[in-house]
């Protein structure tokens, strides 16, 4: 599946992803000690939604817009990150994680970018301009066993990538599984889209394998039944999510159920450790 962002920047997905990204740095920020945030497939930081790429899809009027429009205060502060890259009025910019990343940090953090592509590479540079990230330009797999652990004693990882290589989810696997032997009690965050059911659950069955302790499994399901051949939602795997996070998830679940639930369905947004 190719998943090249700048075609789908805004979706529901997004929506999903950043909400619950800010949520779980907050829930790691009420500690004072300095995080290390890891970005391993950055991408380019920012996207017009006015672009012929966002406009070619129009999937940002079923994901931002839709949660701009959600009166809901739970989905105040993805907002709030989405707007601080807009002025006024309905967003035309969409931030990258990397974005909402930087808007995280407090002085004592670091926050690491890296994009493989040299293009996409170039423009993160430029959108990041004027924040303290970091930005590489390497193989996702090999920076993410690199950067672990990392100089502070805590940090968190979010793995986001295109899904564009057939072998990608067995290099998650394996780097995953290195990753965790190497910092056992760190925090990983991997994104994946929800298309090919079969594929799907080979691949949760390949994870549970690992035998990682604390693996959160949180599925968005755009639709009431599953659509043969399309994009019916998007997931993320997390490794040792705080207990802060974990307790306030399911009323912010709940939330982006209702905002992003397309007309005619309800949807349905799923959280469970992968081991239970």
């Amino acid at each position: 599946m190719n998943y090249r962002h700048s075609f789908h920047a805004g979706n529901s997905a997004d929506v999903v992803k950043h909400s619950l990204l800010i949520a779980l740095v907050r829930a790691l920020q009420l500690k004072q000690g300095a995080l290390t945030l890891i970005d391993t497939h950055a991408g380019c930081g920012l996207y017009d939604l006015g672009g012929d790429e966002a406009q070619r899809t129009g999937e940002a009027i079923q994901g931002v817009l839709r949660a701009f429009a959600d009166p809901n205060p739970l989905l105040d502060d993805y907002r709030a990150a989405v707007q601080a890259v807009n002025v006024g009025g309905e967003p035309q910019l969409y931030p990258g994680s990397p974005q909402f990343l930087a808007q995280l940090l407090r002085p004592q953090d670091l926050l690491v970018l890296n994009e493989k592509h040299p293009e996409d590479a170039y423009a993160l540079r430029g959108a990041m301009r004027g924040t303290s990230a970091a930005v590489h330009e390497r193989d996702a797999y090999e920076l993410w066993l690199a950067m672990v652990p990392p100089r502070t004693a805590r940090g968190v990882v979010v793995v986001d990538p295109p899904y564009e290589q057939t072998d990608e989810r067995a290099r998650i696997t394996a780097t995953l599984a290195a990753a965790h032997r190497k910092w056992a009690h760190g925090v990983t965050v991997i994104w994946y889209p929800l298309k090919d059911s079969a594929t799907h659950w080979q691949w949760k069955k390949q994870l549970r394998k690992l035998g990682i302790p604390k693996l959160l499994v949180v599925e968005h399901w755009l639709y009431d039944r599953e659509q043969p051949g399309i994009y019916n939602g998007a997931g993320l795997y997390i490794v040792n999510p705080p207990y802060a996070f974990t307790q306030a998830l399911p009323p912010l679940l709940e939330a982006l159920r209702a905002a992003l639930a397309p007309e005619g369905h309800k949807g349905e947004i799923l959280s469970d450790w992968l081991g239970d």
